[in-house]
């Protein structure tokens, strides 16, 4: 992993990955690229790890998207399939994900927040798809569709102007909103919400939210209902219901 992503884990079962190119305004350039693919995988092969919040270093951007420069050295056409690290596209991921925006997101940065499961915004934070600005598209948005409005989302691609943090939580793009310096403590709490379920219920839950965001309502019920079979199974589906008779906390033990 580069000095460009780092990995950390602030409390038990949680993993922060930030990006931390801060006087670039933690542009995707190739050195950042690499370490988050990096990232994300040992993330996603090390079991102690339930969730992860993906961040940026300093306190105005998150992410502001591609190197421009780079794609002009580059000569950058049409973008390879493995270029950007997009979680559960490019990157295969089988736990929850919160992007925690504590500045600007742009284009790539965009790109990145929206693919991750969760978002906790700074109030000061803004969102924008530039790519018409700059001459270049934007169809990693096309999921966007699941998340908002079209003519919103029509008007956020076709104008590339963006958007606040409070305009973003209001049309559903954001989950909570976080004040200067807050941001990552926010996420880390929204993390540890997610952390107090059953590790097999959050899984289906959140594999039944994708399966329905893909397919009509008859086969998302039956496959989200295949999906939830383990978890019935599992011996966390009779500590639940018997923790809450006996008003105590569960001791969830189905990790894998």
């Amino acid at each position: 992993m580069s000095d460009a992503v780092t990995l950390t884990s602030p409390a038990a079962g949680i993993a922060v990955i930030t990006i931390n190119r801060p006087d670039q305004r933690n542009a995707l350039s190739a050195e950042v690229r690499a370490g988050l693919f990096d990232a994300w995988r040992a993330f996603e092969a090390n079991a102690d790890y339930r969730i992860a919040i993906l961040t940026g270093a300093g306190d105005k951007a998150f992410c502001a998207g591609g190197d421009l420069k780079e794609m002009v050295e580059n000569r950058l056409q049409v973008p390879p399939r493995d270029m950007f690290p997009v979680p559960y596209d490019n990157i295969e991921l089988s736990k929850p994900t919160i992007a925690a925006v504590n500045g600007v997101a742009f284009a790539g940065g965009w790109m990145i927040a929206q693919a991750c499961d969760l978002c906790v915004a700074r109030t000061e934070a803004r969102f924008a798809i530039t790519e018409v600005k700059v001459g270049r598209s934007s169809p990693w948005a096309a999921p966007l569709i699941h998340m908002i409005p079209q003519r919103i989302m029509m008007e956020i691609i076709l104008t590339g102007k963006p958007i606040s943090a409070q305009r973003a939580y209001e049309i559903g793009l954001v989950n909570r909103l976080a004040e200067p310096g807050q941001t990552l403590d926010v996420a880390i709490e929204l993390a540890r919400d997610v952390l107090e379920g059953a590790p097999q219920s959050v899984r289906a839950g959140r594999e039944t939210v994708m399966l329905a965001t893909q397919m009509g309502r008859s086969a998302a019920l039956e496959a989200a209902r295949h999906a939830s079979e383990w978890t019935y199974r599992c011996e966390d589906a009779q500590e639940g219901p018997r923790a809450f008779a006996e008003k105590r906390k569960p001791n969830w033990t189905s990790y894998d």
